[in-house]
């Protein structure tokens, strides 16, 4: 009687472990066929790739999608839709993709961007930007007369500044008083960058300066030696824009190897 109530008790344990093995590799049954927890995994490695790591809180929707996905690939699969050309078509498709996306993230792993390449793109960058900055504001209007109204309201002794969040239209300066910021020559278009480089600290254009955004009265602040910032902090820029050129050469250089008849 001992023997058999033994017996009995160590088959009801191994029994009670076999769905918490079965759990630990699954996150799911769905009619009979094991939904394993690597899907849920893979899934949550994605969505944390893009941006959207999967917090404690969300793991019971990531694995009622995943069931959900499985519910309906059996049902395709019920229906034979494995086998219409269609979907041979977009999963040789997909499969090229993540082929193609597997190569590139190789190479760009087995060729990182180094710290001398990131100096010597700044040395370059450094180099072409020697110069002047410039702090200036400016008042923007649609017409001629519109322009010289806002330079008689100036010479009447109308503050810059009130006028220009009165009457300027350009919406990124007006609301700071056609505040312009540093900026190199370069940042604006020519006609404009010709007549503020020549104007002396605190002068103010004695014409309208027509560019194609409409007529502009220019006031020179300031001007400065270019600030550039330390190659620290732009180090990720210019170690994206590499990784890409890199890329982009080793894509043209594949193609060209390629013997194509």
């Amino acid at each position: 009687m001992k023997k058999k109530l033994l017996q009995a008790l160590l088959l009801a344990t191994l029994v009670g472990t076999v769905p918490v093995a079965a759990l630990a590799q699954n996150v799911a049954i769905v009619n009979g066929k094991a939904v394993p927890k690597a899907r849920m995994d893979m899934l949550a490695a994605q969505l944390a790739a893009a941006g959207r790591p999967v917090s404690p809180d969300m793991e019971s929707q990531l694995r009622e999608e995943v069931i959900l996905r499985e519910v309906f690939m059996q049902e395709a699969q019920k229906q034979g839709l494995e086998a219409s050309e269609d979907y041979k078509a977009q999963l040789e498709l997909a499969r090229q993709a993540i082929l193609i996306r597997q190569l590139f993230a190789n190479y760009q792993k087995t060729h990182p961007v180094t710290d001398a390449q990131v100096q010597a793109e700044y040395d370059k960058f450094a180099a072409a930007n020697t110069g002047k900055e410039y702090k200036a504001r400016h008042i923007l209007v649609a017409t001629e007369e519109d322009a010289n109204k806002v330079m008689a309201e100036l010479k009447k002794g109308a503050k810059f500044e009130d006028v220009a969040k009165k009457e300027s239209k350009d919406p990124g300066s007006a609301v700071n008083g056609g505040d312009l910021d540093w900026a190199a020559p370069s940042s604006f278009v020519p006609e404009f960058s010709a007549a503020m480089i020549k104007l002396n600290k605190g002068e103010t254009t004695a014409t309208p300066v027509k560019t194609q955004f409409g007529y502009h009265i220019i006031r020179l602040d300031d001007v400065r030696a270019a600030q550039l910032p330390k190659v620290e902090e732009v180090k990720p820029q210019i170690t994206q824009q590499l990784q890409q050129q890199q890329l982009q050469q080793y894509q043209e250089d594949l193609r060209a190897k390629a013997k194509v008849e």
